[in-house]
């Protein structure tokens, strides 16, 4: 019999019917390549929601078991207990043939294959399945989407938080009642693919150590080098290229493994043009010497100014003011040219070969005063790209979220021509929501609706431009954020969401600094990628970690092969701080129709604080030239 009795009548799985493998892990810290599992549980449950088969058991990790106040785990209690190795047969057993399941099951999952892999076995999973990114698309009333919460909304006993088989027990709970409530939605389940996608051609070297000097410029014609200058080398080198790079590094200078218009200085022996480096030098009016000069320059290198840390403050968690909210955006285009930074409006800062919209200062937005809509969740069924984008435009600008899909959030339904021929109308029917044509949205009037469907604090919504300030806690540690993409399930389309951690420069301090499904974590673990179903991905930022010289975190898409963003329509962004947050933020983002990369968001330090832009910019190029726009050295 199940541990969990089904919370209401009809199937306990819905119209999913699946044979699963529910997994909790303890660990001893937060990074799976690093970091050992202190527990395991797995409960296994049929395609009649009925259960099967239950483990669990302490494991001896073999080190330090890290935060014992959270996990409560000791080493007195660990002592005597077996390895992974140990256990490894029995585990692989009972996720064999199953479809994994976790509460942000991409940790469960890396964990669980590190493990198997030092114990050298395979991870015996194919699909797996996370009830945080199937809550997020179901969007059911609560505050947040812990575990916890969920179950104390659907009715799921809990009794010990953090103990692995209590956390599976209560997880069977919240996946029968998520299961139900995708099947009343008519949600596609958001399965994963395991594993991910491994090699790639933008894979990064070994990582180097940032530079801690702000880049004073290019060298000039007889002066003296400065910490903090951007160097790269090219050719042939008489001595070792490793003892150059080494001696260089060792005197302050940022040695980079390209070039861009922001290189101080190119050193080769070899002559003009012979490689891409030394003809993207030459387009950019860069100085080239050669290697004996380079020597020499490096006996006298001059004092650089350090990159200046910046304390993460706490910002008002209010509506954003004028001069945040109302930032408009040029038009979308996909040859767009290099424009102005969010702040400044100077051109000369935007990055080579990535154009940055330039926001335009202060205007008023129709229904910045007048927010009839506020709260709600509006779904736009049909029209062409271009009536519908400017549906969600105007369903912002009433004050409410624009929706991509049909969630148990959604309050009205607009419908533009061809709407009415949408698969989820039956079910929108069924659920007795309001529908609208265009007209409604030029005079709303609003209907009643339950009150479950409104949150005590609903997420700020923020138009394409929209700027707002990200807070932190009243004396707490800052949170990490979690910025989702989330858009329309397409077949044949595959969609990739990148991060790049950018200098004053708008470029990569080292290649590492690009985040992508290749090398989805940076080396120190403060960015990552981590993906939530085939059509949601997430970039984790530990704002309070992330070097000195990073200024900027931008978040990007882009789509693999011919298929642009025109074929997926709108993309949904939201960010929430920690794993299982409520978004504090949300924007819905419209490209046009041949872009087959976009910017999404933007992340950057204004004085003492972080600041997140919704952009919503898309280029024809593909990612490996928005990659070499900021600095990242990719081969042709």
């Amino acid at each position: 019999m199940s541990r969990v009795s089904p919370l209401s009548d009809g199937p306990a799985m819905g119209d999913h019917a699946y044979d699963w493998a529910l997994v909790d892990v303890e660990t001893s810290g937060l990074m799976a390549r690093r970091d050992r599992v202190l527990s395991v549980a797995v409960i296994t449950i049929g395609p009649d929601g009925e259960q099967t088969g239950e483990f669990s058991t302490l494991l001896d990790p073999g080190c330090d078991p890290g935060p014992v106040e959270v996990h409560g785990l000791t080493p007195e209690r660990l002592r005597g207990a077996p390895t992974f190795a140990q256990v490894a047969g029995r585990i692989g057993a009972m996720l064999q043939g199953r479809v994994l399941v976790a509460h942000n099951a991409q940790f469960d999952y890396d964990f669980l294959a590190h493990e198997f892999a030092r114990a050298r076995m395979w991870l015996p999973v194919s699909r797996r399945l996370c009830t945080l990114a199937l809550s997020r698309q179901v969007d059911p009333p609560t505050e947040d989407m812990k575990l916890g919460t969920l179950a104390a909304h659907y009715g799921v006993p809990r009794q010990r938080a953090h103990d692995a088989l209590d956390d599976t027990r209560v997880l069977a709970g919240v996946l029968r009642a998520s299961l139900r409530e995708a099947t009343r939605l008519g949600l596609p389940l958001p399965l994963v693919s395991c594993p991910p996608r491994a090699e790639s051609p933008f894979t990064p070297k070994p990582p180097k150590t940032p530079c801690a000097y702000r880049n004073p410029g290019r060298l000039t014609p007889g002066g003296p080098l400065q910490q903090g200058m951007k160097v790269a080398i090219t050719g042939e080198t008489a001595h070792a290229r490793a003892e150059l790079v080494g001696r260089a590094v060792a005197a302050g200078l940022n040695m980079m493994t390209s070039v861009s218009r922001h290189t101080s200085v190119l050193i080769t022996d070899e002559p003009a043009a012979r490689s891409a480096k030394a003809r993207r030098a030459l387009a950019e009016g860069v100085p080239v010497i050669d290697e004996q000069t380079f020597l020499r320059l490096l006996a006298d290198v001059r004092p650089g100014t350090p990159h200046e840390a910046t304390a993460v403050r706490t910002a008002p968690a209010t509506e954003p003011d004028a001069e945040q909210a109302v930032r408009p955006m040029a038009p979308v285009s996909g040859t767009s040219s290099a424009g102005a930074t969010p702040e400044t409006g100077d051109p000369s800062s935007a990055s080579p070969g990535v154009p940055v919209p330039a926001p335009r200062r202060s205007e008023p937005v129709a229904g910045t005063l007048d927010k009839p809509l506020a709260g709600r969740r509006v779904l736009v069924l049909g029209g062409i790209h271009a009536d519908a984008a400017a549906a969600r435009t105007r369903v912002v600008e009433l004050g409410a979220s624009a929706a991509i899909n049909l969630s148990a959030g959604v309050t009205d339904v607009v419908l533009l021509p061809g709407g009415e021929d949408d698969r989820r109308m039956g079910r929108i029917n069924a659920l007795a929501l309001p529908v609208h044509d265009l007209h409604w949205l030029a005079s709303p009037t609003v209907t009643d609706h339950k009150a479950s469907a409104f949150r005590v604090q609903e997420p700020h919504v923020i138009p394409r431009g929209g700027v707002i300030d990200l807070p932190v806690p009243h004396g707490g540690p800052a949170p990490e954020w979690h910025i989702t993409a989330g858009w329309v399930p397409r077949s044949g389309c595959e969609i990739d969401v990148v991060a790049f951690l950018l200098d004053d420069d708008e470029q990569v301090v080292l290649d590492e600094d690009f985040v992508f499904y290749g090398s989805p974590e940076t080396p120190a673990g403060t960015t990552r990628l981590l993906t939530g179903g085939p059509a949601e991905q997430t970039i984790t930022v530990d704002l309070a970690s992330l070097p000195p010289a990073t200024r900027k975190v931008v978040v990007a898409a882009a789509i693999d092969g011919a298929v642009t963003f025109g074929s997926v329509g709108a993309v949904q962004i939201g960010a929430a701080p920690g794993s299982s947050g409520a978004p504090f933020v949300r924007a819905t983002l419209d490209a046009a129709t041949t872009e087959r990369t976009m910017l999404l968001v933007e992340v950057y330090r204004r004085g003492p604080l972080w600041r997140l832009r919704a952009v919503g910019q898309g280029y024809d190029h593909g990612l490996d030239t928005l990659a070499r726009g900021y600095g990242v050295d990719i081969a042709d």
